[in-house]
């Protein structure tokens, strides 16, 4: 799985942000990850706007492994989309 394929919508400050990029390091997965609450003015609306679109309830993290979308920290479910 390619890093295009994972991406992490997170918060600085959320320790759950934080596991989750834990454990997608420990399993060595490359990710592109974008913290909403370094983001300013135009950029931090339209990413939020893009996080409503998938998650409504625009809570953190918000993963999307290929065409699943993972809301919270819940390694099972990330392991099982990563097929490890």
């Amino acid at each position: 799985m390619s890093q295009a394929d994972v991406k992490l919508y997170a918060l600085s400050t959320c320790i759950h942000c934080k596991h989750t990029k834990e454990f997608l390091d420990k399993c060595e997965v490359g990710y592109e990850c974008i913290d909403v609450d370094k983001l300013e003015g135009e950029d931090r609306k339209k990413m939020l706007e893009e996080i409503k679109e998938i998650n409504p309830s625009c809570s953190f993290p918000t993963l999307i492994i290929g065409d699943k979308i993972i809301v919270g920290f819940k390694q099972d479910e990330i392991k099982e989309a990563l097929n490890l």
